[in-house]
């Protein structure tokens, strides 16, 4: 590979090193606003409800209730909107997924040469069928680790060329899982990022892609 390795770091030194890559490549999101003391806990409530939205056969009365709620909710959180690079999930440190909730809960554990361990836990909002998680999310899992492999190496944004998985195994829902990340090979802006997701000694599913390092940041993006 092409960059220097990155040093042999763990938890927390691993989300600070995270956390350090994103603030050099967007360095007008230090000193964003970020939800203030309670965000995280919000982010929770709306995971929360996201898994029970998922599970509910509610009745109508549940559900007429509920629009009412959400359309309420839906108001106040209109008067919050800001632009896409002016968000806490891309400002707030040591969030997991960064506060991305259409990511599953996913925390940087190691960072080791060329390659990086996450903490993955999905729930019932990801259930596919069977009590496993659906294929779509464990791609979602897939991209974000492959990416954040590379941004720990390259510190440079990217965008994924192709991403090719093999569901190896069922994937279980409320189990921590962990994902690994390795670069495989550099090709001038091409970077070739190979993962594996598994709970405990069983493969779950395997991944390769193949990213493209960007020429500028993302809010000023070019091919």
């Amino acid at each position: 590979m092409s960059a220097d390795p990155a040093n042999h770091v763990s938890l927390p030194e691993a989300a600070t090193r995270l956390d350090d890559v994103y603030a050099r490549m967007l360095p007008h999101l230090v000193d964003a606003p970020d939800g203030g003391p309670r965000y995280p806990e919000f982010l929770d409530r709306v995971r929360e409800f996201m898994d029970r939205a998922k599970a509910a056969n509610p009745s109508p009365e549940i559900t007429d209730r509920a629009i009412e709620m959400l359309e309420e909710l839906n108001d106040l959180l209109a008067g919050a909107e800001v632009a896409e690079w002016e968000v806490p999930s891309w400002s707030r440190r040591g969030l997991e997924s960064r506060g991305s909730i259409t990511v599953p809960p996913i925390t940087v554990t190691e960072v080791g040469d060329n390659e990086i361990t996450a903490r993955v836990r999905m729930s019932r909002y990801h259930l596919g069928g069977g009590a496993a998680a659906h294929g779509g999310q464990i791609g979602v899992v897939f991209d974000y680790v492959l990416a954040v492999a590379g941004l720990i190496a390259f510190e440079s944004p990217m965008r994924t060329a192709y991403l090719n998985i093999n569901y190896r195994s069922l994937t279980p829902l409320d189990t921590d899982l962990v994902a690994t990340a390795r670069i495989d090979r550099v090709d001038g802006r091409k970077i070739y990022i190979s993962a594996e997701l598994r709970d405990g000694d069983r493969l779950c599913a395997d991944a390769d892609s193949m990213f493209l390092k960007l020429q500028r940041t993302f809010d000023g993006e070019a091919g």
